[in-house]
């Protein structure tokens, strides 16, 4: 089995590419990074990607007439590098349709609270806000449904009494940090696949919630 092709989408800091990087050098993951690909040119995780000696590109979204336009631009970039596996790592853009639609089976994304709890923005703000009793992430297939795609891995942190939103944010980082890398190894190893919506890990079906990470 030769390793999976990966282009990853970046609008920040890079902090789950790096997590993903780091599990390609331990050799856990069957697959290698083509490119990082940002819509802003000072994203530090470009320079998580140079320092990896990875292939980076920058396409300013403000640099196209619509939303259509840049992401036809887009699809273009990543379709260069022939990737098996398209990762969203923080890249803070709504996609369209058709961009969607050609990947899809082979888009992920992560979002920082339990799916389908907290779609969208200011997730831990809104956990708290909720009295919730945990909160987390999850990995799912991208779809046109926004963050409404079928999970593929959840874990989740106990919210304490004194935390706020940034306690919560970092102890969910580093959850991210772990599941995030997993779904890569689990896809990178042919473990992992959508079928008619449902998704597989190792032939069986996964529950809607997806997999719950043990936390260790």
């Amino acid at each position: 089995m030769s390793d999976k092709r990966i282009v990853v989408l970046i609008s920040g800091s890079g902090s789950n590419l790096q997590a993903i990087i780091d599990q390609i050098d331990s050799g856990r993951i069957s697959g290698r990074i083509a490119a990082v690909i940002s819509n802003k040119e000072e994203a530090y995780g470009l320079t998580r990607a140079a320092n990896a000696g990875i292939a980076t590109t920058v396409l300013n979204h403000r640099d196209y007439a619509d939303r259509e336009a840049f992401d036809g631009a887009l699809q273009a970039t990543i379709d260069a590098h022939s990737p098996d596996l398209v990762v969203l790592a923080g890249f803070m853009r709504i996609l369209t349709p058709e961009f969607v639609r050609h990947y899809a089976g082979r888009l992920f994304n992560i979002h920082p609270s339990l799916l389908p709890k907290y779609k969208g923005l200011h997730t831990h703000q809104r956990a708290l806000e909720a009295g919730d009793a945990e909160h987390g992430c999850t990995v799912h297939f991208v779809t046109e449904e926004l963050d409404g795609g079928p999970l593929v891995v959840q874990a989740a942190t106990p919210v304490q009494s004194g935390d706020d939103a940034d306690s919560l944010q970092q102890r969910v980082h580093r959850l991210e940090h772990r599941i995030y890398p997993l779904a890569v190894e689990w896809f990178c190893s042919d473990r992992l696949r959508l079928d008619n919506g449902q998704v597989l890990l190792d032939g069986a079906p996964l529950p809607s919630s997806g997999y719950r990470y043990a936390n260790e």
